[in-house]
């Protein structure tokens, strides 16, 4: 990083990490405290039917039973990784950039979360997105605007326009059509009679 950027590195105040101290011994004790009705004898009663545990297939009770590094591996690897990245940014910060430069696929895979982003992209989130453009265009816009309000407004300003144009502001105009309208009407009259 650039020493700009170096420079404005800290650690959190304590307003951020009294709290987090709190959480963290709570985290802690709160599966010791709870191992009994957890995982313990008091299991069944705690979860009630939530858990679904098959007599043949139990395996709470099965991972009790494990070997005895299978419960510390966890623990043992996560020391080592905090370790060995204490060595290489403490002691050998020039390190991480030589095995980056030397194994550059493993790590663009790694640095890039396995393209796990980019695959959820392009599974899921292009594929909404299509969906949701498709029922916009063809639904929304074609279906419901086209008949709903904008095709009623496009309907009514077409007639609106053609009404205009047989308006021309002048009166000889306008008594043709009242003369029109006479000479239909008494037509009507003389045909139909009523």
């Amino acid at each position: 990083m650039s020493h700009e950027v170096l420079h404005h590195v800290h650690e959190s105040p304590l307003v951020m990490t009294i709290p987090l101290a709190v959480l963290a011994v709570g985290a802690v004790l709160s599966g010791a405290a709870g191992y009994h009705w957890f995982v313990g004898d008091g299991m069944a009663e705690f979860w009630g039917a939530s858990i679904k545990i098959l007599p043949e297939n139990n395996s709470i009770e099965a991972a009790h039973h494990v070997p005895g590094w299978v419960p510390w591996a966890p623990l043992v690897v996560a020391l080592s990784g905090i370790a060995l990245a204490y060595l290489m940014y403490m002691f050998r910060p020039e390190l991480p950039g030589m095995l980056a430069a030397r194994f550059r696929p493993v790590y663009l895979f790694l640095l890039n979360k396995w393209y796990f982003d980019e695959l959820y992209d392009w599974l899921f989130v292009k594929r909404s997105w299509q969906v949701g453009l498709g029922l916009w265009q063809g639904g929304d816009r074609a279906i419901i605007d086209g008949f709903g309000p904008d095709g009623v407004a496009s309907v009514a300003r077409g007639l609106a326009a053609r009404a205009g144009r047989l308006q021309t502001g002048y009166v000889y105009h306008y008594a043709f059509a009242m003369l029109i309208g006479v000479v239909a009407l008494v037509s009507w009259y003389l045909a139909f009679g009523v």
